[in-house]
């Protein structure tokens, strides 16, 4: 398949905002290109700057690539992300943001970002490791052993941290979990490796599907992780312990009414993938469906609510 590289240069302030757009337009992946971050990890010893070219510690710009498809909804996802950036712009005052395209092959694309990747701890255990990567655990430390591919999640953009971060807080051993919109299957495999005994993980794309049955294959928990192609709830079976859900505000509000029939008594619902002016929005459709709000964690303009099923 031949997709379109759309290429975003911007400030820093800008990516998160500019991932979201691309997420919400059904991009087949986001690559961030963060010199600083680089750089951060290269002085940590995490990253070998010989790497990269020397003049990439310099620049300030930071890069934000979407990958669309080049199908007959091209024009039309084009036209919608240059209202977002225009509407950006009205938000951000002053905010650069340079727009350029080409097309690649989709192998091209999913090798491209692979130096990109490395080794990170998120939250207290799970440490993220591409499949390609050494990586030396220290005690209690839970390693996930990730190829991403096409699908969305590599565990470091803000809201797959706190997820993770959030699984690791109220995750208890053996509890059954849903993970609607599983992408790279990264949120499953995390809650695997933290005790649960059983995880549908959830996706309607069919690349997120295969990617994540790869992935689950390669961490060895092909016996507690069921991945499924699944409209949102469409096929996943039973009540559970927990539902997670990290995809977009719209999506989340959809899910909130339906979780009734998949959540067991006290059940607890994480949702991420929430831009902050969305905040209010979601927390007022989990109050409206009998949740209690437990915790709103928020990180560079994202948000997750944790909330509990009124028994």
């Amino acid at each position: 398949m031949t997709w379109l590289e759309v290429k975003l240069t911007t400030t820093q302030i800008g990516v998160e905002f500019i991932s979201n757009i691309f997420h919400e337009l059904g991009a087949g992946g986001v690559v961030i290109e963060d010199p600083q971050l680089i750089a951060l990890y290269a002085k940590r010893g995490q990253w070998d700057d010989y790497e990269f070219p020397e003049n990439l510690f310099l620049q300030e710009e930071v890069v934000v690539k979407g990958y669309l498809p080049m199908d007959q909804f091209l024009l039309t996802k084009l036209e919608n992300l240059k209202n977002e950036v225009d509407l950006l712009k009205t938000r951000i005052d002053n905010i650069p943001v340079k727009i350029d395209v080409a097309e690649v092959q989709e192998e091209d694309w999913a090798n491209s970002w692979k130096a990109y990747f490395k080794p990170e701890k998120i939250g207290e255990k799970i440490v993220i490791k591409p499949s390609w990567e050494e990586y030396e655990p220290q005690e209690e430390e839970l390693v996930i052993e990730l190829d991403p591919g096409m699908a969305f999640g590599t565990g470091d953009h803000a809201t797959t941290a706190l997820c993770i971060k959030l699984l690791e807080k109220y995750m208890r051993e053996n509890m059954e979990i849903i993970d609607v919109g599983t992408g790279s299957g990264i949120l499953s495999i995390s809650a695997a490796k933290l005790g649960a005994k059983d995880v549908q993980a959830l996706d309607f794309d069919t690349v997120a599907v295969e990617v994540a049955t790869s992935n689950v294959q390669i961490n060895k928990l092909e016996n507690i992780i069921k991945v499924k192609h699944s409209d949102l709830f469409s096929q996943a079976d039973g009540k559970v312990d927990l539902i997670v859900a990290n995809i977009v505000a719209d999506i989340i509000n959809k899910l909130i009414p339906q979780a009734h029939t998949h959540l067991k008594a006290q059940g607890i619902f994480i949702a991420s993938g929430i831009i902050d002016a969305r905040k209010e929005d979601v927390l007022e459709t989990f109050q409206q469906n009998n949740f209690d709000i437990i915790e709103v964690k928020e990180d560079s303009g994202w948000v997750a609510i944790v909330a509990q099923l009124r028994s």
